[in-house]
Order: C-alpha cells, then structure tokens, then sequence
C-alpha cells in the first residue's frame, strides 16, 4: 500500500522516526482541499502512542478537508543544515501517514487537550492548565490521526558521518 524507500541507505529505523515525532514542536498536515489541490498546513502536535493530536478551530479549510477526506500525511524536520559548499543540505525527516478525524467523545478530547497543554507548558500548574482549556473549551476541536506508515529519511552525508564514528 504505501511505498518503499528508493534509498534505503537512507531511511530511518521505526524507533528514530518517533523520537523525531515525539521531540519536535511543529510539522506540516497535508490534506486533500478545495478542488483536489492539496492543502498543506503548519501546526503544532503530540505524539500519543500511534496517534498524533492536534487542535483546531471549529470549522475553516482544514476541517472541510478532513471532512471530504480522511487520509492524510504529517511531516515533521528534524535537521535542515545548509552545506553550501557541497551544494546541498544534511536533511533528517519524517512523514507520517494514516487517518485523521475530530474528536467527538468530550472525555477523550479533554485527555487529548491535556496531552497536548503538558507537552508545551509542562511547568505549569495543573490549576493554569484547566482555567485555559475552560476558556477555550466551546471553540476548541481536537484532531487525531491514526499512523499506518512512517517513513523517516536523512541525507547520505550524515549516514556515512555516523559510520565514521
């Protein structure tokens, strides 16, 4: 169903792939939009286990999406260094790809939220935390997506630094 990689040198292993997921801060969904032409987004996520969570307002052109297609992929950087003189870059990535719908049980959107307020303000009180999520909870919709496939892949160069060491 999904590809092979081409360079298989290349590709990261599985448990890469998710430390990559669960240590970063922002990726890119991609979804089917308006006409067929793809919408891509930036956003901020959680990895929970084979699920990544995001939220979202309540309606606008990334719920359309989701509601005509379910089928998704998210990509996430790890590394971008500009190598200008070797012409290239040392890239280190991820895709994810799966199935992505709203939350509708209100107690898994309230766990969802949860997970997601302790990864970017993990310091803060608990009591911080619901006065928040009860302040937004009416416009508040929670997105998950289901991961079939991941697929990580990083240039050649850090793969060959990697065996030097």
């Amino acid at each position: 169903m999904f590809r092979e990689m081409r360079r298989k040198r290349q590709q990261l292993k599985e448990k890469e792939c998710r430390r990559i997921l669960a240590c970063r801060s922002a990726g890119v969904l991609a979804l089917s939009g308006d006409e067929g032409y793809p919408y891509a987004v930036p956003i901020s996520y959680v990895l929970d286990g084979d699920t990544l969570i995001f939220h979202s307002a309540k309606s606008g052109h990334k719920i359309d999406a989701i509601r005509h297609c379910d089928k998704a992929s998210f990509c996430v950087i790890d590394q971008d260094e500009i190598v200008p003189e070797r012409f290239t870059t040392y890239f280190r990535s991820v895709i994810a790809f799966g199935r992505i719908g709203i939350v509708e049980d209100e107690k898994e959107k309230r766990r969802a939220i949860e997970v997601l307020a302790r990864k970017y303000s993990p310091q803060q009180p608990q009591a911080d935390v619901d006065m928040e999520i009860e302040k937004t909870w009416k416009a508040l919709t929670i997105l998950e997506m289901k991961i079939e496939h991941l697929s990580g892949k990083e240039a050649i160069e850090l793969v060959n630094r990697f065996k030097e060491n």
